[in-house]
């Protein structure tokens, strides 16, 4: 890979640089379809970036442009490495180049800043996009018991999902049990049909879609059939012990403090916890607290406990995602003034 870098005449904030791949098709790949991967570095970084073949052009302010560099080749070694790269990888790399400034950043073998990264069997490997998200791989690979809070969109149950499956691959843990309250987000469904596998699945769907992205089809479901992967309601945990297993509450702003305090004191001998939630989401009834926010309040101080808080920046699920999170929280942000001023 050839780059040249020049400033322009008469413009000292301003600087061009071209860089030229040496494979054309990985360059198509890292420039995305239709170039879209370029236009979104192109709104993100306050650039322009110009494809011709194998070349890229990128004009703008020294600093952005040297930040857009430092993308363009992360995610051309990534397309080296035949992983895929979308607009959620492209926000990915923007992050990671920011943690170039930071001090002492895990660095790969050619010195570049990188993220924390999991891998399965089926997903292959899978890398932190934002900060946050670094902070929480390292977490629950650090600590026994995680929590883990912020909006939707974020990675919290799709990231911990992976991991869990990772520890059963690499056989740390013997079992996953995955687990959501059952409760209805605002709607009366009545009472659904079937056996108690078909009541409890529309509220569990979303662990499910999480497995089925890092294992085989197959493997989940003969791993459900012999009881290595459960999922099941809050409500199953009770009287268990829960050794050798990594075990996820997700949801778990809908589980109240006595059934948080039920299924934190599950944990066993070789195990592993993580516990997930947005505190704005609640669908607890008026004047009820949330199990999430007092468990957090009391514990997240104590040795061997994680503690990792994401904000409306750190959505990686799609730009109009994080725009929609970040409109609610200023229109709370007022009203949570006023409850104060009164």
């Amino acid at each position: 890979m050839r780059q040249e870098f020049k400033r322009v005449p008469g413009e000292d904030a301003a600087a061009e640089v071209t860089l030229a791949f040496d494979d054309n098709r990985h360059a198509s790949l890292v420039f995305g379809h239709y170039d879209q991967n370029l236009a979104k570095l192109e709104r993100r970084l306050g650039v322009i970036a110009n494809a011709n073949g194998n070349h890229v052009t990128i004009k703008g302010p020294a600093l952005a442009c040297e930040r857009a560099r430092l993308v363009l080749e992360n995610l051309y070694a990534r397309v080296e490495l035949g992983q895929p790269v979308g607009l959620g990888d492209v926000d990915g790399a923007i992050e990671e180049g920011a943690l170039q400034g930071t001090l002492f950043p895990k660095e790969d073998e050619a010195g570049r800043a990188v993220f924390e990264q999991i891998g399965t069997r089926r997903r292959g490997m899978v890398r932190a996009r934002n900060m946050a998200q670094d902070l929480y791989l390292r977490a629950m690979k650090r600590h026994e018991l995680v929590f883990a809070e912020g909006p939707a969109g974020t990675g919290k149950t799709w990231l911990a999902v992976g991991f869990a499956v990772l520890l059963l691959e690499q056989g740390a843990v013997e079992r996953l049990i995955l687990s959501r309250p059952a409760l209805e987000a605002g709607e009366r469904l009545g009472f659904l049909p079937g056996d108690m596998r078909d009541k409890v699945d529309p509220y569990l769907r979303p662990i499910y879609d999480a497995l089925a992205d890092f294992m085989d089809a197959r493997m989940l479901e003969r791993g459900m059939q012999i009881g290595m992967i459960e999922v099941a309601p809050l409500a199953f945990m009770r009287g268990r012990t829960l050794s050798n297993a990594c075990v996820l509450l997700d949801e778990a702003q809908n589980a109240t403090p006595m059934q948080m305090k039920m299924f934190l004191t599950r944990l066993g001998e070789g195990s592993h916890m993580i516990v997930t939630g947005d505190p704005s989401q609640t669908d607890l009834p008026p004047g009820q607290k949330s199990g999430l926010s007092e468990a957090i309040e009391l514990l997240s101080g104590l040795e061997g406990i994680g503690h990792v808080v994401f904000k409306e920046g750190d959505v990686v699920r799609h730009d109009l995602v994080r725009r929609i999170v970040g409109a609610y929280e200023a229109a709370a942000r007022p009203a949570k003034g006023e409850g104060r001023r009164a």
